[in-house]
């Protein structure tokens, strides 16, 4: 069968022409009269008519669950493989009772057998797929199980990565515009059938030395001269544990109630001056702030163990200053990882 060469791209690779003719013969004399008998060069034509019928698609390879002798490397267990940064849109319901459709960043994974080659990726995509159209805050339980029970596995995580809208009004000016908190809801299921949730909620605030502003004072009391106290844009991790719905709304409401100086969104020089003024009103220390979040987070009776992260990237220093504190008898690590504070910045 020849073609013409609007057929393929793969011109060198074709049968018939000058060229593929000459390299089908090198071909055939490097396999030598055994092989080169059964050689045809292959049809490089996308045969749109094939029908993917159950039968078809049983007589296809499948590799990943092909016996443990494929496997490559030591025949261990492996503690989760999966899929990561998996994007789809995703319906969360709000604390007032309306829903919000919003991009998703997914990560699904399971747990591998050592006697088993790997896992059907594709079927942790379509355990999500199933479940698009509904409120996902509440079926978080139900896709987790799900995909277990599809991957045969002993264990399974996920873990949903979202930019959550809240309308903020200005301070001053009769202005509001939307705040985005970054939020991350997970879920794991254990090999007892022990289901966990968490919600991972970041809070960026402004954090305006007391140290400074002192010092400032001092230099306009004493010497009058002009100065300006530093402040820089600081972060807030939340990570709770929850049984019962937490609404992203009632964290955001508790981290205000705790540093009240969170960033604006629209500024007029009212909301300018305002905001001046409540930095100046309060001052806080990255001590400061994670004691003052863990006074709102410990009478929750909703929140099972939650573990704050603070981070003051300075503006009058090259470095940070951060903070770890933990719920009484805490299952969180105080013990954070250098990735996880580089995370610490806010990306709009």
């Amino acid at each position: 069968m020849s073609k013409s060469k609007e057929d393929s791209n793969y011109e060198w690779l074709g049968e018939d022409d000058e060229l593929t003719g000459e390299k089908d013969i090198v071909a055939k004399e490097l396999m030598g009269d055994e092989y080169s008998k059964s050689y045809f060069p292959p049809i490089r034509v996308y045969d749109n008519k094939v029908n993917a019928s159950k039968k078809y698609i049983s007589s296809l390879p499948d590799l990943q669950n092909g016996p443990s002798s494929l496997i490559q490397g030591a025949a261990v267990p492996i503690q989760q493989v999966g899929i990561h940064n998996f994007k789809l849109p995703l319906t969360y319901k709000k604390r007032n009772g309306k829903t919000i459709e919003l991009e998703t960043s997914v990560t699904g994974s399971v747990s591998l057998e050592a006697h088993k080659k790997g896992i059907n990726m594709s079927r942790i995509m379509r355990s999500f797929y199933k479940y698009k159209d509904e409120k996902v805050y509440n079926k978080l339980d139900e896709i987790l199980l799900k995909y277990k029970h599809d991957l045969e596995t002993f264990d399974a995580k996920i873990g949903l990565h979202f930019s959550y809208p809240i309308l903020q009004p200005s301070l001053r000016s009769d202005n509001s515009g939307y705040q985005y908190y970054n939020c991350t809801l997970e879920s794991n299921i254990d090999n007892k059938g022990d289901i966990i949730k968490f919600l991972h909620f970041d809070f960026v605030y402004s954090s305006a030395c007391p140290c400074s502003y002192e010092l400032a004072e001092h230099a306009k009391k004493y010497r009058n001269k002009v100065t300006v106290s530093h402040s820089q844009r600081s972060v807030a991790r939340i990570s709770i544990e929850f049984e019962n719905i937490v609404w992203i709304e009632d964290l955001q409401e508790m981290c205000i109630n705790a540093l009240k100086t969170e960033t604006q969104v629209i500024v007029k020089r009212e909301d300018e001056m305002a905001f001046a003024e409540l930095n100046g009103s309060y001052l806080k220390f990255v001590e400061d702030a994670a004691r003052l979040l863990y006074g709102e987070l410990v009478n929750d009776k909703r929140i099972k163990d939650f573990r704050i992260i603070c981070s003051h990237q300075e503006s009058l220093h090259s470095h940070d200053a951060v903070s770890v504190i933990l719920a009484p008898n805490s299952k969180f690590s105080n013990d954070v990882p250098h990735e996880l504070w580089s995370s610490l910045i806010h990306i709009s």
